[in-house]
């Protein structure tokens, strides 16, 4: 249940992600406007699904370390419904995930697999103006309507939840060692500050290091251009030139902050609790006074699936409270349903020993259950309409991770 479930981030790579709409629209955050909008004609959602029954089966794609190894959710899940599924965690990275299926999607033929997990990003968006993925039924989401936090229709990525829901979603912030630093740390204006100097962690995969130099000049990066983007690595070359940055690390940035080689860093919020959990240490977690970031992914099913009832049955099945609760227990991510707090306090109130102290710990932690104060200060991540628009960003961020 607590086992260290570091791995997904580090698959994670530069995407164009957008943010997590759901809770972001809720408390006030906005979007670049002109963001293209998820939509299908009034009648593909029936045309679609006529005539489509359960088979019984299905084939699951998931990024790695994304469930229990037992899989307990889907035993409980065939157990249930009679309907077996082929797990697999063969997604490491959007881009070259949506290259090896865009062949067989662009010819109309099944990819092997009837439900996917994709992360908001240029390939969302591709997979989208595709026709790719299979507007979904909300007649056969009965748990998701009941019990996701209601926010999620305004999903600027996919309106309407057309053609996806949540999976889990995480924030970028700062993570450091209170006994290194000897005080708290509140702001991104931290990881600039002279008395860390050499001993602040950045990461290296340019999206996330262009986020906090937008974010530290005042600038949204949801809503950044060029002329932006140019000012913010400035503020970055700044702070690499004056010594400041130890390493631009990519997940190994969890072990440096274990050794002490760094006193505070850029983190992606799952892997410090799991860090905390796991060794027993007592990093500290948060969303800088100027903003954070947020991600999300997201359950689709291609257009192709052989097998899209039973696909939308599993959808379905992850946002009863019972299974939500347990799933976040492992994972440690952002949890979809707010329910699935007090579901887990009433696991720990029947626990003991390790098992309670752990589950008290996840129910109550702002990086599994943030709060709307915590929402509030969380921004969209650069989006990129075209391909050039993306080039442009690397050419100018990438410099700074490689010189």
């Amino acid at each position: 249940m607590t086992q260290r479930r570091l791995g997904r981030r580090d698959a994670f790579r530069l995407g164009g992600v957008s943010a997590l709409g759901a809770f972001l629209a809720a408390c006030g955050v906005e979007g670049k406007g002109g963001k293209p909008q998820a939509s299908v004609a009034p009648d593909a959602v029936e045309k679609f699904w006529a005539g489509k029954a359960k088979n019984g089966k299905l084939d699951f794609a998931n990024w790695p370390l994304y469930m229990d190894p037992k899989k307990p959710e889907l035993k409980k899940f065939t157990a249930q419904t009679g309907i077996q599924v082929n797990y697999q965690e063969v997604i490491q990275e959007m881009g070259p995930w949506f290259a090896k299926v865009q062949p067989q999607l662009s010819a109309a033929q099944p990819i092997g697999y009837d439900l996917m997990v994709i992360t908001n990003s240029i390939q969302f968006g591709q997979f989208r103006s595709g026709g790719f993925l299979a507007p979904l039924d909300h007649s056969k989401l009965p748990n998701y309507a009941a019990n996701a936090a209601k926010s999620y229709a305004n999903e600027s990525f996919d309106p309407g939840n057309v053609f996806s829901i949540p999976w889990a979603s995480g924030i970028t912030g700062i993570a450091y060692d209170a006994k290194k630093t000897g005080r708290e740390i509140t702001s991104l204006a931290d990881l600039w500050d002279p008395a860390f100097k050499g001993k602040v962690g950045m990461f290296s995969d340019t999206q996330e290091l262009a986020n906090f130099g937008l974010l530290a000049l005042g600038l949204k990066p949801g809503e950044s251009d060029e002329a932006a983007w140019k000012k913010a690595a400035a503020k970055l070359r700044e702070q690499k030139d004056a010594g400041m940055v130890r390493n631009y690390y990519d997940q190994s940035y969890v072990d440096a902050l274990g050794k002490g080689e760094v006193w505070l860093t850029q983190a992606w919020s799952g892997d410090i609790f799991q860090k905390n959990v796991s060794d027993g240490t007592d990093f500290k977690f948060i969303i800088p006074s100027e903003g954070g970031t947020i991600w999300t992914d997201n359950m689709t099913i291609p257009i192709t699936a052989a097998n899209p009832v039973d696909a939308i049955t599993l959808m379905d099945f992850f946002y009863e409270v019972e299974n939500a609760a347990t799933l976040a227990e492992y994972i440690n991510y952002v949890c979809p349903v707010p329910a699935a707090q007090a579901q887990i306090k009433e696991h720990a109130a029947a626990a003991t020993g390790e098992d309670k102290a752990s589950l008290n710990g996840i129910a109550a932690s702002p990086l599994v259950f943030p709060g709307e104060a915590d929402y509030a200060k969380l921004h969209y991540y650069v989006d990129f309409n075209t391909a050039e628009q993306q080039q442009a960003f690397q050419n100018i961020f990438q410099p700074i991770t490689l010189s």
